[in-house]
């Protein structure tokens, strides 16, 4: 269970990520253009308790991938600062300050066939991390080491001699989460480990996943498009809509007690195996361009509850029912907070 006491253990403060995506510069002098930037992320804040699982969601685009590479220090933030107990992680200070930070924290990536070097064994592949932050004592300490990691992945110590072409989707994503825990890490971004698995095969990782949590204390922070992973894995629940947070709330509230309208709008998409008869609203129109976003609140074109202020002002997170939620229909009590069976529904 989360620490509810003291500072965050990982805190995210007004986060920025802008590419340059323009043409050279003597095509946009030709054509008498001006320079193009994709607002990946615009301003998030986010606070993740020790010991908690925090999943972002969102549809394709929104940023949350780009949040993971940010937390692990893949991509410097444009604006805003990242914290991992207490340390900036932006800040350098000195090689054995920063070595013993990046060991703290580990990533877990989507594709488990391109993330692993198929020229390497996988005794090799999980080896590396700890030969890297020197913590075998020896080569019998770093095979005693590396069979343990692969047993606590549900693996033997003989599949280490093989190479990952050898071993299916799930079992990769596996050997994934064995090198991430190699360095002994206490915080893990997986960003969206399950996508490229069957769904059987999902569900084994994601209760493996659980299961090392509660051995070994991990944070995760989990980026995911998937509602129904997102369910069953998350303790809070943050919605990103074109690099905006728009809400976060306890995973129940959410699911149960939805209230930005785009959170409805993607609860609603999920098939209500109970047959309620409850109206759905689905998901109407595309998400805009991050290079010319709507102003006001980036959700409007899409929003049926928009009204002018909508429009023109950028809706503030405001805290509603422990959570937060970015909507001037809300704030205004335009639209009503109503009880909702989506997570009967999942």
């Amino acid at each position: 269970m989360p620490d509810g006491g003291g500072k965050p253990f990982v805190q995210i403060e007004g986060l920025k990520r802008h590419f340059d995506v323009s043409p050279p510069w003597l095509v946009r002098l030709l054509e008498g253009s001006g320079r193009q930037i994709v607002q990946a992320v615009d301003g998030i804040d986010i606070d993740i308790a020790k010991g908690e699982t925090f999943s972002l969601v969102g549809e394709s685009g929104c940023g949350k991938s780009t949040v993971a590479r940010l937390v692990v220090g893949l991509y410097a933030p444009t604006a805003g600062r990242i914290a991992f107990d207490g340390s900036d992680i932006a800040l350098r200070r000195g090689r054995a300050h920063d070595a013993a930070l990046r060991r703290r924290l580990q990533m877990i990536f989507q594709d488990p066939y391109a993330s692993l070097n198929p020229r390497w064994r996988v005794f090799d592949i999980i080896a590396e991390p700890i030969r890297a932050f020197g913590l075998a004592a020896g080569k019998a300490d770093l095979e005693k080491q590396v069979g343990d990691l692969l047993r606590q992945v549900r693996l033997t110590p003989a599949d280490g001699r093989k190479y990952p072409h050898e071993f299916s989707g799930g079992q990769r994503q596996r050997i994934s989460i064995a090198r991430a825990l190699a360095s002994r890490p206490e915080f893990l971004v997986c960003d969206e480990p399950t996508s490229a698995l069957d769904v059987s095969v999902q569900a084994q990782i994601l209760n493996l996943m659980m299961d090392l949590q509660r051995r070994f204390g991990l944070t995760y922070l989990f980026i995911s498009h998937n509602l129904a992973v997102v369910y069953h894995i998350s303790t809070r629940v943050g919605v990103m809509y074109l690099g905006r947070l728009v809400e976060q709330a306890p995973t129940d509230t959410l699911f149960g007690r939805p209230k930005h309208p785009y959170t409805r709008m993607l609860l609603d998409t999920i098939p209500d195996l109970d047959m309620t008869g409850r109206r759905r609203v689905p998901v109407a129109g595309e998400v805009p361009s991050p290079i010319d976003p709507p102003s006001g609140c980036s959700f409007h074109p899409r929003c049926p509850f928009a009204n002018e202020r909508c429009t023109v002002e950028r809706p503030q997170l405001l805290p509603v029912e422990g959570g937060a939620v970015a909507c001037h229909a809300i704030e205004e009590g335009r639209l009503a907070i109503e009880q909702r069976s989506y997570a009967n529904s999942r």
